[in-house]
């Protein structure tokens, strides 16, 4: 009965409420005997008092109680709220007493070191107290007073009897208050249960309905909401990724396969072998390219914990990128303006700073004008390094510069620029980037060139 939520969290409150009306009953059970026997103990304090004030008023103390002492009803009768008194003498010796008293007698206690005592008369509950007489500073005898408890006692065996008859009932429907204010709590996580239930690969646009309370679950709804369009987001990118790299894929094998198919139809010359061999090997290193991007791509994807930071020479980083892009630059007829007079030292992972600078070097040389100009300049200040590569190419519209992160995308009108790739480059370097720390900057005008900066913070 108790495994379910609403049922626990109405038996943590029964628990914990079960265990304050417990305490309270007690207190309340001790509060109620102590003012009683209190009440009671202060009556017979009265009637010591009282006796002793009259034993100051005789002449003769033969006798220790005055002559009508016992005709007051009190000492008489035994029906309402009687007070039983035995005088003993100064040496314990015992001399007279109330007349309520009959064949029972009160005991004395020499040396008695209690003030009250419960004992038993007849069978009825008394309470006693004993004092020593005085008259004139001379002790002349004793008294023994009891007043019956057993009123009291039956107001409190009474309450005894209730709070017990209470305390379960009040307990049992606590259980069921609490078990129902529990599930009118609860309501809501059902309701986002039920929501995340509803949700499937096929149906990521179902959101949680939001608590008109901004407590806890609004923020655990608000949470789950913000995961959702997150998921949502990354599914659509992962089937537009697998799309982009299937046709990306697809596209240059059909031009292999459809190139060796028209090669093995007739006999042909020995140039145009070598000339159709020669073009399927393009589209292979394509291929090969291609594959090798999206493997770094899913290799980066979240290398956080495999990072490898030591320090790093960006300078010479740069120049093995150059001397592996010269031959591309002696083609172009690039001037490369590249000087330093010292290192620049930043600590990173070696060889993803060498990827991201790779790749955007090859964009600038890549894109760059025939005999334009490939500008590198790195600076430093306050522990910051920032790398900065130009070049006066075709650039980039504003407008395409919001969507060159994108897997696959190219920007500008490709059969304008003439210009190959795979459109993974920069989305490699964002990614690196993000995992290093790296802030990247790219400003772009088209036919003005591209502006790459990247900052290298304080490890």
């Amino acid at each position: 009965m108790i495994s379910s939520f609403r049922n626990r969290i109405a038996f943590y409150i029964l628990s914990a409420t079960a265990a304050i009306v417990l305490i309270a009953f007690v207190l309340i059970y001790r509060m109620t005997v102590s003012n009683a026997l209190s009440d009671i103990n202060k009556d017979l304090m009265i009637e010591v008092e009282r006796h002793q004030s009259d034993i100051e008023k005789l002449v003769d103390t033969t006798r220790l109680v005055l002559p009508n002492e016992w005709e007051e009803s009190e000492h008489k009768d035994l029906l309402i709220n009687p007070i039983f008194v035995q005088v003993y003498d100064k040496s314990g010796n015992f001399q007279e007493k109330s007349p309520n008293l009959k064949d029972n007698q009160l005991r004395f206690y020499k040396n008695d070191s209690e003030r009250f005592r419960d004992t038993v008369l007849s069978g009825r509950q008394v309470r006693q107290t004993q004092s020593a007489l005085y008259h004139s500073g001379k002790k002349v005898g004793y008294v023994v007073i009891a007043m019956s408890t057993e009123a009291s006692f039956n107001l409190i065996s009474d309450l005894k009897f209730l709070l017990f008859v209470l305390y379960p009932i009040i307990l049992l429907a606590l259980f069921f208050v609490s078990r129902f204010l529990a599930g009118k709590s609860i309501d809501p996580v059902l309701e986002i249960i039920a929501t995340t239930e509803r949700i499937s690969e096929g149906n990521l646009t179902e959101r949680i309905l939001l608590p008109k309370r901004k407590d806890e679950l609004y923020k655990l709804s608000v949470s789950l909401n913000s995961l959702l369009e997150r998921v949502e987001a990354m599914m659509a990118r992962e089937k537009e990724f697998t799309a982009n790299a299937s046709h990306e894929l697809r596209t240059p094998l059909a031009v292999v396969k459809g190139t060796l198919e028209v090669l093995i139809r007739k006999p042909r010359e020995v140039e145009q072998y070598e000339d159709k061999v020669s073009y399927c090997l393009k589209e292979i290193d394509r291929l090969t390219n291609l594959v090798e991007q999206l493997l770094d791509l899913a290799r980066f994807e979240n290398r956080k914990q495999d990072l490898k930071i030591v320090e790093v020479a960006i300078d010479e980083v740069v120049l093995e990128a150059l001397q592996l892009y010269s031959e591309q630059i002696q083609i172009q007829k690039l001037l490369v303006d590249f000087t330093f007079d010292r290192h620049f030292f930043v600590q990173s992972d070696a060889s993803m700073a060498s990827t991201v600078i790779s790749n955007v070097l090859s964009n600038a040389i890549k894109y760059s004008k025939p005999g334009g100009l490939l500008k590198i300049t790195l600076t430093q200040a306050d522990d910051t390094t920032i790398l900065e590569v130009s070049d006066d190419g075709i650039g980039i519209s504003e407008t395409e510069l919001k969507r060159i992160f994108e897997p696959f995308y190219r920007a500008g009108d490709e059969s304008r620029s003439g210009i190959g790739g795979t459109g993974l480059g920069l989305s490699l370097v964002k990614r690196v980037c993000d995992l290093l720390k790296i802030k990247l900057q790219i400003n772009s005008a088209i036919d003005v060139g591209t502006n790459v900066i990247l900052t290298f913070a304080p490890h």
